[in-house]
């Protein structure tokens, strides 16, 4: 049976935009700024923002690659939650953070696409939230695989904006919207 979450009250979640997480990332300037804006647009419209960190063998807490961007960086009060694997929901206090809110909705922006992002959108929907992936505010890096086929960060990203405008779940309501859109702090 569907999990399906009654209410329409949102709330900003922004995965990783970490110094190490978005160095090399595809056009991270824009997305930075798209993020700023995304995160300005909820606080002047009373949505919590809940900001995830990454960390790892490789992202090493309190390193300077594991710090917040500087152009993001949480307000008084502001929820942060530390992650060990891809999706922000697993072994975390992200679920309990939601319920404090009554969050029905999630709006998604962050890095990386392929990785974080996805597992955290896809995390979201199966346990029935609403969820809008803000498409102009995520990013990720190119690919090189083994055998030279190189798949291109714009391609990743432009895959998981066209998967959440398509998906289908029961009770269930996704999307993809760009940051200036007028709409993207209506309930769904």
């Amino acid at each position: 049976m569907a999990t399906i979450r009654d209410g329409s009250k949102s709330v900003l979640l922004v995965v990783d935009m970490q110094v190490g997480v978005v160095r090399n990332a595809w056009d991270n300037p824009r997305i930075i700024l798209n993020i700023v804006t995304a995160v300005e647009k909820a606080r002047a419209n009373d949505i919590p923002v809940i900001w995830v960190q990454h960390a790892d063998d490789e992202l090493l807490i309190d390193s300077p690659d594991w710090q917040l961007v500087p152009e993001l960086l949480p307000a008084k009060g502001e929820v942060q939650i530390q992650k060990n694997f891809n999706s922000a929901f697993e072994l975390t206090s992200l679920e309990e953070a939601l319920a404090r809110y009554g969050a029905t909705q999630i709006l998604l922006a962050g890095a990386a696409t392929n990785w974080c992002i996805r597992a955290t959108a896809y995390g979201a929907l199966d346990r029935g939230y609403d969820l809008t992936l803000i498409k102009d505010a995520h990013t990720t890096e190119s690919i090189e695989l083994e055998d030279g086929t190189k798949v291109e960060a714009a391609d990743i990203i432009l895959d998981l904006n066209i998967a959440m405008k398509w998906l289908s779940y029961p009770g269930r309501i996704n999307r993809a919207v760009s940051v200036n859109s007028i709409d993207i702090f209506r309930p769904l």
